[in-house]
């Protein structure tokens, strides 16, 4: 398995005081007051999502669950928001584009 597949492409957004962070592979959201937050909350659905999907109820299904996207915008904020950080050196307060490891889980 290639290294960049393991890790997951999040982008976030901050709108009235709240952090909503959607993970683009699995089209899994989080919201919350901080981007720590909102990242501890996301990172919590995911590992039991991939449970679900590769240990759990949801087995048979994995094929497609874990070939689910986010749309398309989504994917083209975060393309705009790596390309903001790799020209600038840096992104805004309001969106963040960034790559978290894949926590795995043992056989």
């Amino acid at each position: 398995m290639k290294a960049s597949r393991l890790l997951l492409k999040i982008y976030g957004e901050r709108c009235d005081g709240q952090w909503s962070l959607i993970c683009l592979d699995f089209s899994l959201a989080a919201q919350a007051d901080t981007l720590e937050e909102a990242k501890l909350i996301l990172a919590g659905q995911i590992k039991e999502y991939l449970t679900d999907a590769l240990h759990g109820q949801d087995r048979e299904f994995a094929p497609a669950l874990l070939s689910r996207r986010a749309p398309l915008k989504y994917w083209l904020k975060w393309c705009l928001g790596i390309a903001q950080r790799k020209l600038l050196g840096h992104q805004n307060d309001r969106h963040k584009a960034f790559r978290e490891p894949m926590q795995l889980i043992p056989a």
